[in-house]
């Protein structure tokens, strides 16, 4: 069929007669010296509205369209198909996880990354933040108290005032959907439940001061296991006590008694310290004290080791010559014992010449420990000024000194 054919509309239909005839009617009008080719009227956002308004009623079977088309029937439904069924695709974000359902039961669970199901209303999906950290306080915020939650009654009979907070994120997606109406709720709840019952098991003085890292742990283990216990889908990440005073009517006699609490602390850890340092001295005492002990008991020992050495070496030396042992005995018996007197014993076999003394012979010399010579051991005698030997007269000499 020629491109320029009109006697066969085709599938459209017939194009509307009227003023695109007459549009193509004035196109092959001659147009006057000077002037261009004329241009349809209003804008051309009006225009092209007005065309889509043709071809709309050509295509459903307006004023000469000749019915509705089948063809046109058809695509419109495949394209609204498409479309529902295009409805399906979705994404779940590194920090959520899907949970799917078919016709509000719960069918699957979907990790991160792009995901499909079946349009609605056969599933739909929620989508749960599972890594995020979720927050609740219990008592109150700074400056808006709410004392039905945060007054409580401890251990020991008295009242106090406590805030905390507690710090949580969803651990099963599915459960914390379909297990509790509203989880928020249940989770305040059970904070507030599992606190009271801690405070009530706990002294106030040990809230107030050193326990409230024990009280904080044990409140978290309960509403643990509450929560595991229904089923929740929570984890409970801290539990952590933002502010713990008494009533404000009796805050004056608390501070009172606490401070009469530290001043008792300051003074038993005084008390610790002297006994501490006293105790340290007794024992470094009681130590030299047995050290010294010890060192003199050996010194003893040996010192009556060493004499028994030395005796019976003189006993064996004895038995082998009397006379000469005997007499060595005596020279170094007079050695000692002279040796710390001013006399000088002067041998006068011999002498021919008169005697000549240097005047330090006769200083007073230092007294010096015997020495003992008969130990093999044990060093010599120090010499101690021997006599000198000086030539004498055949004559004896009386120097004063007893032979």
């Amino acid at each position: 069929m020629p491109w320029n054919d009109n006697a066969n509309p085709g599938p459209w239909g017939s194009p509307p007669q009227g003023d695109d005839g007459d549009r193509r009617n004035q196109s092959r009008r001659p147009q006057g010296p000077g002037r261009g080719p004329r241009r349809p009227e209003g804008s051309d956002l009006t225009a092209a509205l007005e065309r889509l308004q043709r071809r709309l009623r050509g295509l459903f079977g307006g004023p000469g369209g000749g019915g509705v088309r089948p063809g046109a029937v058809v695509a419109i439904a495949g394209v609204a198909f498409a479309l529902w069924a295009a409805s399906g695709i979705y994404v779940i974000q590194p920090n959520e996880e899907g949970v799917v359902t078919t016709f509000g039961s719960y069918s699957r669970s979907e990790t991160p990354g792009l995901r499909y199901h079946l349009p609605a209303p056969l599933e739909r999906v929620e989508k749960v933040a599972v890594t995020s950290l979720n927050r609740i306080d219990v008592g109150g915020s700074a400056g808006a108290d709410i004392p039905e939650e945060s007054l409580m009654l401890t251990g020991d009979e008295n009242i106090i005032d406590l805030d905390f907070s507690v710090t949580w994120r969803v651990s099963d997606a599915s459960k914390y959907l379909f297990t509790l109406r509203s989880p928020e709720d249940a989770v305040k709840a059970v904070a507030e439940s599992s606190m009271r019952e801690v405070i009530g098991k706990t002294p106030l003085q040990q809230v107030l001061t050193r326990g409230r890292g024990q009280v904080q742990l044990q409140a978290a283990e309960l509403m643990q296991r509450t929560l595991d216990g229904w089923s929740a889908g929570v984890n409970v990440v801290e539990v952590q006590i933002r502010s713990a005073n008494p009533p404000q009517e009796v805050v004056a006699a608390f501070r009172e008694v606490a401070n009469a609490g530290q001043d008792a602390e300051s003074a038993i850890n005084e008390a610790n310290t002297y006994r501490n340092r006293v105790i340290n001295e007794a024992k470094g005492d009681a130590s030299r004290i047995t050290q010294s002990a010890q060192g003199y008991r050996e010194q003893a020992v040996r010192e009556a080791l060493g004499d028994s050495a030395r005796f019976n070496q003189i006993l064996v030396e004895y038995r082998r010559a009397p006379a000469v042992t005997r007499e060595r005995l005596y020279l170094e018996t007079m050695q000692r014992v002279l040796a710390r007197s001013n006399k000088v014993i002067v041998d006068g076999k011999g002498a021919s010449a008169p005697i000549i003394l240097p005047p330090d012979v006769f200083r007073a010399r230092a007294q010096t420990a015997p020495s003992r010579s008969l130990d093999p051991a044990a060093p010599g005698p120090t010499p101690q000024a021997a006599p000198i030997p000086v030539p004498v007269p055949a004559a004896p000499v009386d120097t004063g000194v007893s032979p």
